[in-house]
């Protein structure tokens, strides 16, 4: 099974060392490994094209980390896909354990992994709402993003199919699109980790000032208004008045009172006989 690897970056020249070193010491080595610049102005070309001159790269300006993603798969050689995002690191069997499951389980085109957390370097527990599951997991999927993008690999057919990550997400763009895929298809999933997933700096993608719910819900809203059957979609139109209640309750606390107006609004729209 060849694999390519897709590891898109912005800046981050000072992860990138221990993020491609994790590949490059796989116990069984990815056949390519395309890194996609999304525009970065600290030195990254220059200093891959020295230090890493095997390495596929793409550049492209400041785009986002789904066009860029979307940009290195689509470049791709291979089919399978890994991703690793910049500022993650695989551990030394990550690859060679996957791979396996994946080929005694070949009707299944998706594999994910447990991960280890650390925040400002310090490792952290997960908390039991994070568990991680397999098989068809979409009504799983619909509270938290449960798949990190860089324990996971795929067959491009899948997006092919359900679609790319969308370019118009800068927050929740693996939320998005792990449910369309997992609405379709059953997952694989390892349950040992097999990456280290870093948090707590200031350049992480997930921090926004407005906090994560606010963008699950935009998703949601996108979501509910595509193709999935009738089941899907009651799931996730329940999922997304939980979390608009979240979020006005918020609002009101904070004294927004148009937020808070607006969201009762919907919420009411949402829970009307149809």
């Amino acid at each position: 099974m060849n694999i390519s690897v897709v590891i898109p970056t912005y800046n981050r020249k000072h992860t990138l060392p221990r993020a491609i070193e994790s590949v490059l010491h796989q116990t069984l080595q990815p056949i390519e490994i395309i890194l996609v610049d999304d525009g970065s102005n600290d030195g990254t070309k220059k200093w891959i094209k020295t230090t890493y001159p095997a390495i596929k790269l793409i550049e492209q300006s400041n785009q986002g980390v789904s066009a860029a993603r979307n940009v290195g798969i689509k470049f791709a050689k291979y089919k399978w896909i890994a991703l690793l995002d910049s500022d993650d690191e695989w551990l030394p069997e990550k690859l060679e354990r996957q791979i396996e499951a994946l080929q005694q389980n070949p009707e299944i085109k998706f594999c994910h992994t447990e991960e280890i957390w650390i925040r400002n370097g310090v490792r952290v527990n997960q908390k039991k709402k994070h568990q991680k599951y397999g098989g068809y997991i979409f009504e799983k999927c619909l509270d938290i993003c449960r798949i990190s993008p860089s324990s996971a690999i795929f067959h491009q057919s899948l997006l092919d199919d359900a679609g790319y990550f969308d370019e118009a997400l800068s927050v929740c763009e693996d939320y998005d699109l792990w449910l369309r895929i997992t609405a379709e298809y059953p997952v694989l999933f390892l349950d040992e980790p097999l990456i280290n997933k870093y948090g707590g700096h200031e350049d992480q993608l997930s921090k926004v000032p407005d906090g994560i719910e606010i963008y699950r819900i935009q998703v949601l809203e996108k979501l509910i208004q595509q193709e999935f059957t009738f089941s899907q979609k009651k799931s996730m139109e329940k999922m997304l008045i939980r979390k608009l209640k979240i979020y006005a309750i918020g609002a009101q606390k904070r004294g927004r009172e148009q937020a808070f107006n607006q969201t009762m609004k919907r919420i009411n729209e949402l829970s009307a006989p149809s």
